[in-house]
């Protein structure tokens, strides 16, 4: 996201903007909370940490550097940022995009609008609450990349035209709490993108079984070092059961641990 130019408080580091990116919902439905009593506690937590907020809108092009002040279950209460023009601007959207932090967690969600109200007499804004909040701790959302040794494969079923399917096995490039990337697929394979995969499953060494089902989100050619063409799909986990998803980082972090004693000589 470009902060805007007239708004002299929202000119974010390059760390800020690691921290204020937008991350799509889709990828990483499982980790949206859409219960009031789930949502209710995570903005609870930022306003006892007065937590940055940085609002977003107008496809990204504005923003307003805000705190919560309050939350209830008659909405959220955000302070004015420093630019009474950005806040003109806020006013007037009819989305904004929020980012914050909490603990090192990332916390998303979305307002359908806000309006001007008096907090302690001086102007905030108010909206109701937002219908889900994407809380994502950093592990969920890194991208291993698998090792050589035991190397991952991934048994997918992909469904044909007359209604057969055609069983394939393929390896596992990386892999996160958000989903995987297969390589090594056969050209001639009749996949699309949002295609759904049921009835896939990876054995984790050492970790044990996940099945589960998959969403195609981008399918590329590649060509390996010997003239082999192949596909690779990125691919998105589609509601990954907690105990799946448990396993998951469970096999990221056995790798990253051995990973690091093989760097320090331990093993």
């Amino acid at each position: 996201m470009t902060p805007p130019s007239d708004e002299p408080d929202a000119s974010p580091s390059l760390t800020q903007q690691a921290v204020t990116e937008v991350l799509p919902t889709d990828e990483f439905s499982q980790y949206l909370l859409y219960s009031k009593s789930e949502i209710l506690p995570v903005l609870r937590g930022l306003v006892e940490h007065v937590s940055q907020v940085t609002m977003m809108f107008n496809a990204g092009r504005n923003m307003v550097l805000s705190s919560l002040i309050s939350c209830g279950d008659d909405g959220v209460v955000l302070e004015f940022g420093a630019s009474t023009e950005m806040n003109r601007k806020a006013l007037k959207a009819d989305k904004l995009f929020c980012v914050s932090q909490l603990d090192k967690v990332k916390i998303q969600f979305i307002l359908s609008g806000v309006d001007q109200i008096e907090v302690g007499g001086r102007p905030a804004f108010h909206a109701p609450l937002p219908d889900s909040v994407l809380r994502l701790q950093r592990r969920e959302f890194y991208r291993l990349v698998t090792p050589v040794v035991q190397a991952l494969k991934c048994r997918i079923r992909v469904p044909e035209a007359d209604g057969s399917s055609i069983v394939v096995e393929a390896h596992v490039a990386d892999i996160s709490g958000g989903g995987v990337l297969l390589v090594g697929l056969p050209l001639n394979l009749p996949l699309e993108t949002d295609m759904e995969l049921s009835g896939c499953r990876i054995e984790l060494p050492e970790i044990g079984l996940i099945t589960f089902a998959l969403r195609l989100r981008s399918l590329t050619e590649s060509v390996s070092r010997s003239g082999i063409r192949a596909k690779r799909a990125g691919c998105e986990f589609v509601h990954l059961p907690g105990p799946m998803a448990r396993l998951v980082q469970r096999y990221i972090m056995k790798i990253e641990r051995e990973r690091k004693m093989r760097e320090s000589g331990m093993i």
